[in-house]
């Protein structure tokens, strides 16, 4: 278990025939961020999390052998089906790790603690206040936005389902009364769309919450399998394309904005992709950055999907989840 560097990462991933982040302001269509004009869509940064704490949570369901891998923002009920809260969330999780809550007198030694047991709150923080107890933990792993890396057009569809929502009802004078047929529905869909999303890590950070080298590892091994594993009609079947992982000498040093480095153009003829032939990417600009920085860069290392299409190369080692 290594020291934490500060390092970024950029990580492109497809999306085809659903929404991952839906818009509650906007008829639940896609997030955009830049504009009808623009073309653009956008994935919110809270998303790309969820698709990382879901498949922690899946992978290590009883926090793994160390009891250091569990979740704390999530959904969790007791057997009668009530929600649990922020404080009944963490006393389950310290009961789990076989801790004792009458032994932690402050917030300082419950944020200790939390931080020694949850995973998501070591690399993404908390903000946690209850009975009194309260603290606000920034997280040395930090995600952007994702953005199509070209202009989408989302389409508006509707179907029906088969299943009435009531049953039946024969009447006295033999007319039915109820639902007889299945109820219609409407949603937005997009056809398929290449994301780009950015992320950073801070070493000074990293040392309070106690993020480790393998925490970084399996955050990587989450990005890249979590949007695999994390599974709903509307969200599309999504697909992991690119993973670039910088880790600087440097605690207060980066490149930043990788994903601006990353170009998409389009097969001839084509305006808005439908499949990911349609797409290649250039990480020429990319190279270039790293190349002009290289003598402050300790690591690099690159997953990638090997039906991507991509112009340039990167002077990486290629690893594979």
């Amino acid at each position: 278990m290594s020291t934490v560097h500060s390092s970024e990462f950029v990580f492109l991933k497809s999306v085809k025939d659903g929404i991952p982040n839906r818009d509650p302001l906007a008829d639940s269509d896609a997030r955009r961020l830049f504009g009808e004009e623009d073309g653009r869509i956008s994935l919110s940064d809270v998303s790309v999390k969820r698709d990382v704490r879901d498949y922690v949570l899946a992978k290590y369901p009883e926090g793994d052998t160390n009891r250091d891998k569990f979740v704390f923002v999530h959904e969790e009920r007791t057997a009668e089906g009530k929600l649990l809260g922020r404080g009944s969330l963490v006393d389950s999780i310290f009961q789990r790790a076989g801790i004792n809550v009458k032994n932690l007198k402050n917030s300082e030694e419950r944020r200790r603690a939390l931080c020694d047991h949850a995973y998501d709150v070591r690399i993404f923080g908390a903000v946690y206040s209850v009975a009194g107890q309260s603290f606000h933990l920034t997280g040395p792993a930090q995600f952007s936005w994702a953005h199509s890396l070209h202009p989408v057009e989302t389409r508006y569809v509707q179907g029906t389902v088969m299943m009435p929502s009531k049953d039946a009802v024969i009447k006295e004078d033999g007319t039915d009364e109820g639902n007889t047929q299945g109820t219609i529905w409407t949603s937005w869909y997009l056809p398929f769309a290449v994301f780009a999303m950015t992320g950073v890590i801070n070493a000074t950070i990293a040392r309070d919450t106690g993020m480790t080298s393998d925490d970084v590892d399996l955050m990587l091994e989450a990005l890249w399998k979590g949007t695999l594993h994390r599974q709903a009609r509307g969200r599309g079947f999504q697909q992991p394309q690119l993973l670039v992982h910088i880790e600087y000498d440097d605690p207060f040093f980066r490149i930043g904005y990788l994903d601006e480095s990353i170009r998409a153009s389009l097969r001839s003829g084509i305006q808005i992709p439908k499949a990911l032939e349609d797409v290649v990417v250039d990480i020429t600009g990319l190279n270039d950055r790293i190349v002009r920085y290289r003598d402050r860069i300790l690591r690099i290392r690159v997953w990638k999907n090997p039906e991507l299409r991509v112009t340039g190369t990167l002077d990486a080692e290629e690893f594979s989840f």
